[in-house]
């Protein structure tokens, strides 16, 4: 009898931890594809649960589109070297990310270089 308990407690425990564990999908990002943004920061939203880039990059003709960029949360980006202030406004950068697939102005972080060629922070996917 103690053994069915121990063994119905344990599940239950793992039924509950499941909604905790749970999140959102990145299927609305196309992983297969790359898209390299050059452009200058508008706002970091350094935020949990995601972060977001507000970049204005230059179309074809040289009018700025803003782009939207989700990167991590604070404590994951804090543990790579980012902060709050280590994307201003006005500041220069290169993002590589992966597109949304629908075609809209967003994308999910895999890379940003400050205008000196150097990575700022680490963001692996």
């Amino acid at each position: 009898m103690k053994t069915k308990s121990i063994i119905l407690a344990s599940l239950a425990v793992m039924v509950a931890a499941g909604p905790a564990m749970a999140h959102h999908s990145a299927a609305m990002f196309d992983a297969g594809k790359s898209v390299t943004l050059v452009g200058t920061i508008k706002e970091f939203q350094f935020t949990n649960p995601h972060s977001w880039v507000q970049v204005l990059v230059p179309d074809a003709t040289g009018k700025p589109v803003e782009w939207s960029i989700e990167w991590g949360g604070v404590s994951a980006l804090y543990r790579q070297g980012i902060r709050k202030a280590s994307l201003k406004p006005g500041d220069r950068v290169t993002i590589i990310g992966h597109p949304l697939r629908n075609g809209n102005f967003s994308a999910s972080m895999t890379s940003v270089t400050g205008a000196d060629g150097m990575p700022i922070g680490q963001t692996p996917r």
